[in-house]
C-alpha cells in the first residue's frame, strides 16, 4: 500500500523524470567530451616519482615530509584503528590493486575500509527498505533471503570489481605487449641501457597503449630508486602476470646478473611472443566451427527453412483448399 502511494504521488513522478533527465545528459556529456587517458598515465607515472622521493627524503632527518589531504588521513587513522591494515592479506590485496590498476600507496588503506563499510551500509539500507518501510510485499522468509542476498552481495562486491578491471586491464597489456617488446629490442641495438631503454620505450607507447606506458614508466622510476635492481623487475612481473613480461621479467634479471647480451635475449624473447601469438590465433580459428555450431542451428538455420519450404507450403496449402 505504502509502495503504491509513493508510485502514484506526482511528486515521486517528477523526482523520477528529473533524475532520468539529468541521466540523459550526463551520458550524452560522457559520450561528446573526448577522454584523454595520455594525460592520467604520465601524472599517475609523476606520483610515483614523488612517492619514491618522499621515501628517500623520510630517511633524512633534515628534510621535511610531504602534506597529505585531510581525507587520506581521516581514512588512515579509522584503518589504524580498526586494525584492517595489520592482517597477512594486507600485501596480496596490494598487488591485486595494483593489477587493477590503482597503485597509489591511500588505495590500500581506501579499499579495506570500503570493504568494511559497504556491507554494514548494505544491511542498513536492505533492513530499512524491507522490514521498515516494507518496499516488498513478500513473506518474512523471503524479505530474509532478500536480506542475505543483500548482504552477500555487498561482501563480495569489492573483489568482483577487483577481478573485472584487473582482467580488462590485463587484456589491454596482453595486445600492447609485443610491440612494447619489438621497441625495447630496437633500443637494445641502438646501444641504450636498460633504464634508457624503458624510458624511451615509455615515451613511445605513451599514445598507443598509456597503460602499458604507465607499467614501463613505472618500472623504469623503481629501477632507478630501488638498490636492488631484480626486485624493482619483480615489481613489474606481480603488477602484470602475464606470460609474456613475466619472461621479459627473467631475462631481464638474467641480463643484469650474469651480463649476458640484451638485444640477443631480448630478440628471442620477441621471436617466441611473435609464435605464441600466431599458434594462439590458429587455435582459435580452429575453435571457430565449433563455436558457430549453435548459432547456425538457432539463427540461420529457421530462415533458411522458412524462405526455402515457406512457398512450397503455401502452395500446399492453397491447393488443398
Amino acid at each position: 500500500m505504502m509502495l503504491e502511494r509513493i508510485i502514484h504521488d506526482p511528486n515521486f513522478l517528477s523526482l523520477v523524470c528529473g533524475a532520468g533527465a539529468f541521466a540523459i545528459v550526463v551520458l550524452i556529456w560522457l559520450a561528446l567530451v573526448e577522454d584523454s587517458p595520455l594525460e592520467d598515465r604520465l601524472k599517475s607515472v609523476a606520483e610515483h616519482r614523488h612517492d619514491f622521493a618522499d621515501r628517500e627524503e623520510k630517511k633524512k632527518p633534515s628534510m621535511s615530509r610531504r602534506e597529505r589531504l585531510v581525507g587520506t588521513d581521516a581514512i588512515k587513522s579509522i584503518v589504524q584503528k580498526l586494525k584492517l591494515e595489520q592482517g597477512k592479506q594486507t600485501n596480496k590485496i596490494r598487488i591485486k590493486l595494483a593489477q587493477a590498476g590503482f597503485g597509489s600507496r591511500e588505495a590500500v588503506m581506501i579499499y579495506l575500509l570500503v570493504r568494511l563499510a559497504l556491507p554494514v551500509i548494505a544491511t542498513v539500507v536492505a533492513f530499512f527498505f524491507l522490514f521498515i518501510v516494507q518496499a516488498v510485499d513478500e513473506a518474512f522468509l523471503n524479505k530474509t533471503l532478500y536480506f542475505g542476498a543483500a548482504l552477500l552481495g555487498a561482501i563480495g562486491l569489492p573483489e568482483l570489481f577487483l577481478k573485472n578491471a584487473s582482467q580488462k586491464r590485463l587484456a589491454i597489456l596482453r595486445k600492447a605487449m609485443p610491440d612494447a617488446l619489438d621497441l625495447m629490442v630496437i633500443c637494445a641495438e641502438a646501444g641504450l641501457s636498460l633504464d634508457s631503454s624503458l624510458s624511451r620505450v615509455s615515451r613511445e607507447m605513451a599514445a598507443s597503449c598509456p597503460i602499458m606506458a604507465e607499467e614501463i614508466g613505472l618500472t623504469g622510476v623503481e629501477l632507478g630508486f630501488f638498490p636492488d635492481r631484480s626486485q624493482a623487475l619483480q615489481n613489474l612481473a606481480d603488477r602484470v602476470p602475464l606470460p609474456g613480461v613475466i619472461g621479459l621479467v627473467n631475462t631481464l634479471i638474467q641480463t643484469e646478473k650474469y651480463g649476458t647480451p640484451l638485444a640477443q635475449a631480448l630478440r628471442v624473447l620477441s621471436g617466441e611472443m611473435r609464435n605464441e601469438r600466431i599458434m594462439a590465433a590458429e587455435t582459435k580459428a580452429a575453435k571457430l566451427p565449433a563455436t558457430l555450431t549453435v548459432p547456425m542451428i538457432l539463427f540461420i538455420l529457421p530462415p533458411l527453412f522458412v524462405v526455402l519450404l515457406g512457398p512450397a507450403i503455401l502452395n500446399v496449402m492453397q491447393l488443398s483448399k
